[in-house]
């Protein structure tokens, strides 16, 4: 086997162009509204505090999360030519993969920066200083690309030789461990464990972080504290939800519940609707944000 057929949404004929100018206007919203978001928590005084700096690592993980599997999507629906060599599969799997859970443990770390922001008010700046902030972004970067070049290159290792056709828009574990010869158990377990680490346990620790801010929040005496602390919040839990959700479904469920077109539309949610809505949530919803942004237009504004 050297090379894979992405199939993607090849059961739509019809719809290829139209799926192609979608995605691409798609690709473009994530690329400006992301970038947007790095550019403002950059220049914008007020937002240089550790809950802006997590915000802006996380949107410029975005652009490269979407960017390792829209750009190779587009190039299939725009030319039709779906082959894809085996290293190109395994680089983007491995990007993906690493990326994921690199995105798991940071939305971990922001709610540990939301709990100590509100459950530890004067501990704040002595505990989330900028050293440790970067300490902690580079923690989950390293742990999640350490252990996913391991995992691709032990999926990889496996032999393939039956279909090549790959019935998913990227490459990605449950397809591909579907195509490999032989018993696959010890690998669907890996992936299982792997799973368990770096998107159950950080989904539970939001979970448990969230539900003593919720506790803190209720006791506050005025209703504007409560009101600013769940604001502060809210834009993060419905990304939190968002994401972990389709991706605890996709790889914590039983392979014999596994479906190619249910596996496609989580993956387009945790792929492409999160990081599309990402910009529009912490913008919309956030007023600091939103200063900060107009601040940038009426700048650009004058300059021209």
């Amino acid at each position: 086997m050297t090379e894979f057929i992405l199939l993607g949404f090849s059961d739509y004929p019809n719809l290829q162009m139209f799926l192609f100018i979608i995605f691409f206007f798609v690709y473009v919203i994530i690329l400006m509204g992301n970038g947007i978001i790095v550019l403002i928590t950059r220049v914008d005084q007020a937002l240089q505090t550790p809950m802006y700096f997590f915000l802006s690592n996380f949107s410029f993980l975005e652009v490269c999360f979407v960017s390792a599997t829209l750009p190779r999507m587009l190039t299939n629906l725009w030319t039709q030519k779906r082959s894809i060599s085996l290293f190109a599969c395994a680089t983007q799997m491995s990007f993906v993969l690493m990326l994921g859970n690199v995105e798991c443990l940071l939305l971990m770390v922001m709610a540990y920066d939301r709990y100590i922001a509100i459950c530890n008010p004067l501990h704040y700046p002595l505990v989330m200083n900028h050293k440790v902030c970067v300490q902690l972004v580079a923690a989950c970067w390293i742990t999640g690309v350490l252990v996913e070049i391991g995992q691709t290159c032990q999926i990889f290792s496996l032999p393939y030789c039956g279909s090549n056709q790959i019935n998913h828009f990227f490459c990605d574990i449950p397809p591909l461990l579907s195509l490999a010869c032989g018993d696959t158990f010890l690998n669907e377990m890996l992936v299982f464990t792997v799973a368990m680490l770096f998107v159950m346990i950080p989904f539970l620790l939001i979970l448990g972080s969230y539900s003593k801010i919720i506790s803190t929040i209720l006791r506050l005496p005025s209703a504007t504290g409560r009101t600013k602390a769940f604001s502060t919040c809210s834009s993060h839990v419905i990304i939190v939800a968002m994401f972990f959700g389709s991706a605890i479904i996709t790889y914590l469920r039983p392979k014999a519940k596994h479906s190619s077109k249910t596996d496609k539309f989580l993956s387009l949610f945790y792929t492409i609707v999160t990081p599309m809505f990402n910009p529009m949530i912490y913008t919309l919803r956030n007023k600091d944000v939103m200063i900060a942004l107009r601040k940038l237009l009426k700048k650009i504004l004058t300059y021209y």
